[in-house]
């Protein structure tokens, strides 16, 4: 009856992650289609075979799936990276954003382009690594601030230390950033507001190998995060090494979301709603949860470029803007219920 019980969840499961599949299968012709010219489905078919004009080929190829792939990708590790977060620190609104870590990621990208000459550009395939610096630098930080020799980590202690520390941070990036000349000063606004337009293949290369090898990785550790979502002495007692497997997801957490900042720009409350959005969808095992919560974070950000795209044509509203404008009320009805 049991082994029944399992195979029905299991095929449950199953259908809602092929229905998200779907759901941005839908949004991807969607989003192809938003702007100046439009692309139809048998055009765009046409065109992915290889037989549009130069025109529908330099629109697809090098403008919109360039974009896409990006909104996807960003928006797929921001929320798996918020997945593990919330289980590791057993509270629903741990989130990259919140606890600080993608202002400290930005904030290193933003002192390389302080000091970098107005004629120069900073290396694309850099950023993820200054990125990485200031994200690991400013989790350092909130765990040490959170951390107390005789209880552990304390999940309560561990958002509150996040939000003072990312005000802290995001007061010195303000400063930093005034000191900016004015052309490197509108770059890093629309950056810091989280954008995706302007993205490119670099982009996509430059994230996709992060992607690649921590999601997997992540996947891996499903298992882990279950016991971990118990708390310290239920995860010791199943055998787990709770501070050595702890430090090991929060760093692979911490790396996606700081390779997905450094492309994306400062991006919130995708790693809130995604995993919450799945968790109540799939039920809290990681081996579900976590590629839910990607698909999940994945479609929130395409569907929130594809908004920002179409709602002021021909201006554009940064995905970043979108998505907070969806995901601040969505915190603070979390916020009056823990």
């Amino acid at each position: 009856m049991r082994d029944k019980a399992d195979q029905h969840r299991t095929k449950k499961r199953v259908a809602i992650i092929l229905l998200f599949i779907l759901l941005i299968a839908i949004t991807f012709v969607i989003s192809v289609n938003v702007g100046a010219i439009h692309l139809s489905p048998a055009e765009l078919f046409q065109t992915i075979l290889g037989n549009g004009t130069d025109q529908q080929e330099l629109i697809l190829f090098e403008f919109r799936l360039p974009r896409i792939i990006i909104a996807m990708l960003v928006g797929a590790g921001l929320a798996v990276s918020g997945c593990i977060l919330q289980g590791v620190a057993r509270n629903p609104l741990a989130e990259p954003g919140i606890l600080g870590i993608t202002t400290g990621a930005g904030l290193m990208v933003v002192l390389a382009l302080a000091y970098i000459p107005p004629d120069q550009s900073l290396p694309v395939g850099v950023m993820p690594f200054l990125s990485l610096a200031g994200g690991i630098v400013t989790a350092i930080i909130i765990y040490l601030l959170s951390f107390d020799k005789h209880n552990g980590l304390m999940p309560n202690r561990l958002v509150l230390n996040g939000i003072a520390v990312a005000a802290g941070l995001n007061a010195l990036l303000i400063v930093v950033s005034l000191q900016l000349p004015e052309q490197q000063y509108d770059v890093l606004a629309v950056w810091m507001a989280g954008r995706i337009w302007g993205a490119d293949w670099r982009f996509v290369l430059t994230l996709l190998p992060w992607v690649l090898v921590l999601l997997p990785y992540i996947s891996l550790k499903a298992r882990t995060l279950d016991a971990l979502t118990f708390g310290d002495e239920v995860a010791t007692g199943l055998g787990v090494t709770v501070e050595k497997e702890r430090l090991k997801v929060v760093a692979a957490s911490v790396g996606l979301a700081s390779a997905c900042i450094s492309v994306s720009g400062g991006i919130a409350f995708v790693g809130l709603i995604g995993p919450h959005l799945a968790r109540k969808l799939i039920g809290p095992t990681h081996r579900f949860l976590i590629p839910l919560s990607a698909i999940a974070g994945g479609l929130l950000l395409l569907a929130a470029d594809t908004i920002g795209k179409a709602i002021l044509q021909p201006s554009e509203i940064p995905a970043g803007i979108v998505v907070a404008i969806i995901g601040a009320p969505y915190f603070l009805y979390l916020l009056t219920r823990s």
